[in-house]
């Protein structure tokens, strides 16, 4: 094989890894944003832009425990109404580039139009940035990087497991029948704790929360909750086969809970 082709196919495998490029989420992939598919559903992937519809993400340089960014419009002046979704007018998503660390903040819009919420990283590398908010009726995610100085140890994803236990020992059930690229899916999620099923409280407005991201691009997947009985299930639809990281969020005893899994989608 000829160099040429040697490094073609080893760059191939680097875009399958996360955190092989700090700017990744922004550069690859359409700018979806506030599109339109399957008749008036959004379209699923989001996330993969800091600039669409009129609209672009700008993150404030880094102060220490505080995220802070604007929305500005098309003349980049901040933008200052929005509506209410799930109970927030703004939800800001944060993760490192493998997955880790993953923090849900709902910010305060100051009287200067800046967003701004408490916020700490302890591990070095690059981090996505969400903004994800309803504005003039339209759903929107932009998406920015942050970086933290220092030698990062990005970690592979861990391989898809149907249980997941919190930190605080609340065990979470998974149930997904085989999710395929294109279809639409159900995330059923069931909280025990003790060997006994848990009723979740109301968080954000509905049982649970989840976000979707997928690997490799952090691209952020539009879900919707549906709810039967004691498990909180979501619908949403994989845009191509591969692993996403499934971050649920619930609230249990006036404490909010994350569970996280890998899953599997196939062709």
């Amino acid at each position: 094989m000829n160099p040429i082709a040697k490094l073609a196919g080893f760059a191939g495998v680097l875009v399958l890894v996360f955190g092989v490029a700090l700017a990744a989420g922004s550069a690859i992939g359409p700018e979806r944003q506030g599109t339109q598919a399957h008749g008036s559903e959004p379209d699923p992937v989001r996330g993969l832009a800091v600039a669409d519809g009129g609209l672009t993400l700008a993150l404030e340089p880094r102060h220490e425990d505080e995220l802070a960014f604007q929305i500005l419009d098309a003349e980049g002046r901040p933008v200052r109404d929005y509506d209410v979704e799930h109970e927030k007018r703004m939800h800001a998503i944060v993760v490192r580039r493998d997955g880790r660390s993953f923090q849900h903040a709902h910010p305060r819009l100051g009287d200067d139009g800046v967003w701004r919420a408490p916020l700490t990283l302890r591990e070095a590398g690059s981090y996505r940035v969400f903004a994800d908010f309803v504005h003039d009726g339209e759903a929107e995610t932009l998406a920015s990087d942050l970086a933290v100085d220092g030698d990062a140890a990005y970690r592979p994803l861990p391989a898809p497991a149907t249980t997941a236990r919190t930190p605080d020992g609340y065990d979470v059930r998974l149930a997904a029948e085989g999710p395929r690229a294109g279809d639409e899916a159900e995330l059923s999620f069931t909280v025990s704790r003790g060997g006994e099923t848990v009723r979740t409280e109301r968080y954000l407005g509905a049982g649970g929360h989840l976000v979707a991201l997928r690997e490799g691009d952090l691209a952020y997947l539009h879900v919707h909750p549906e709810e039967h009985g004691a498990a909180v299930s979501f619908m949403t639809e994989f845009p191509s086969e591969g692993r996403y990281r499934l971050y649920f969020q619930f609230k249990q005893a006036g404490r909010v809970h994350t569970a996280e899994f890998t899953q599997q989608v196939a062709r």
